[in-house]
């Protein structure tokens, strides 16, 4: 299906009117972009501005996993209806290998090109064999145009593949693992070999003593465990040099030359002593970095969890630089993934984590989400 192409027209696929917002604190206007019927994690924003989301297949059977959002707010099944016509009640009917089975990230990596991060565990709760990949879609024939399938070695038992940054050569992909063992995976795009690295380090798992509160409040499941989350949050210098990144229970954001990663990471190699702590920063699920306009520098843009709010600190400040505000506000409920459009608007989804049937029993299955934008955030 051409990207001319009339978009679908169906309830469950169809995002509701957009919305603007005046912002509660901070510095910037949020507006809505979208609202959707189902629980979104993943937006990202094509080099010419097209829009893309994906919904995981958490607390529902998702009628769709990965969805362009249309000029006039539908959403188109994307890349088209084959690849998002897996259901879980099908699974024993479909191929996992070439369908959306529970997918968490979508990025745009400027080439051209739209990246899907497909884990594959429904409910996190096991993975479907044959079903984690990362997969490829032209956007000038909006048609699939690779898949790299992870076996067992990297997409282990327990394992959540989580987000995803590319070298700013375009021969290499960096994801997160936030399961039950925490890693970053590096993969080489021309031939898909793949390592996971830093591989039940530190610096990947959950850490210790750390609590996640929303509401004010510890968040747990019914049952009363705790939030533990692995490596979750990542970002990429705008120069590629430095992958940053931090377990989503956890308040140490992490950082390390990409070089290590690209040589003696996926030759199989300790990597370990290169990681750098940079700085804390709080419980954090979405990181993006974007360069200042007017010097030098690069600021971080992530999601504070706990306090409805998305915050920014100046990298070149170091381990010990601050965080300041960008906006708070009630709406902004577990601020998740962040892109950033060519006109400088910076794009968050709000997943409602912490009101979804995972902690709350009387949650809808289906829950309403929403995309917001920040006009041109102030560097």
């Amino acid at each position: 299906m051409s990207s001319g192409s009339a978009p679908a027209q169906t309830p469950a696929l169809q995002a509701q009117p957009v919305a603007q917002a005046d912002h509660r604190r901070g510095e910037a206007v949020l507006q809505q972009a979208a609202q959707f019927e189902h629980q979104v994690t993943g937006v990202t924003v094509s080099e010419r501005g097209r829009i893309f989301v994906n919904f995981p297949r958490w607390t529902e059977d998702s009628p769709v996993s990965v969805a362009e959002l249309m000029k006039d707010g539908s959403l188109r099944p994307y890349p088209n209806e084959q690849w998002n016509a897996w259901r879980n009640v099908r699974r024993d009917e479909l191929d996992p290998a070439d369908h959306w089975v529970c997918v968490q990230s979508v990025v745009a990596d400027g080439r051209g090109s739209v990246w899907v991060v497909d884990p594959a565990a429904p409910a996190v709760d096991g993975i479907v064999p044959g079903g984690p990949k990362l997969v490829r879609i032209d956007l000038a024939s909006d048609r699939v145009a690779q898949v790299i399938r992870f076996g067992q070695d990297i997409a282990i038992p327990g394992s959540y593949l989580n987000d995803v940054r590319f070298s700013t050569d375009g021969r290499h992909a960096f994801l997160t693992d936030a399961g039950q063992r925490g890693a970053l995976v590096v993969v080489e795009l021309s031939s898909g070999r793949a390592r996971r690295v830093l591989d039940g380090q530190p610096s990947t798992q959950p850490e210790k003593g750390v609590v996640v509160r929303t509401d004010g409040r510890p968040l747990r499941y019914p049952d009363g465990r705790p939030v533990l989350f692995a490596a979750d949050s990542i970002a990429l210098s705008t120069d590629g040099a430095w992958l940053y990144w931090k377990p989503l229970t956890g308040t140490t954001l992490y950082r390390i030359q990409t070089a290590a990663l690209t040589g003696r990471g996926l030759a199989g190699a300790d990597v370990s002593g290169q990681v750098q702590p940079y700085g804390r920063v709080g419980p954090t699920d979405g990181l993006w970095i974007a360069r200042r306009t007017d010097r030098d520098s690069e600021i971080l843009f992530l999601s504070s969890i706990e306090d409805n709010a998305i915050k920014a600190r100046n990298l070149a400040q170091g381990p010990g630089g601050s965080l300041r505000t960008v906006v708070q506000d009630p709406r902004l409920r577990w601020p998740d993934t962040f892109s950033q459009g060519p006109d400088g608007s910076l794009y968050v989804t709000t997943s409602r984590i912490q009101d979804s049937a995972f902690f709350n029993r009387d949650a809808p299955l289906a829950l309403p989400t929403q995309l917001w934008r920040l006009p041109r955030p102030r560097d």
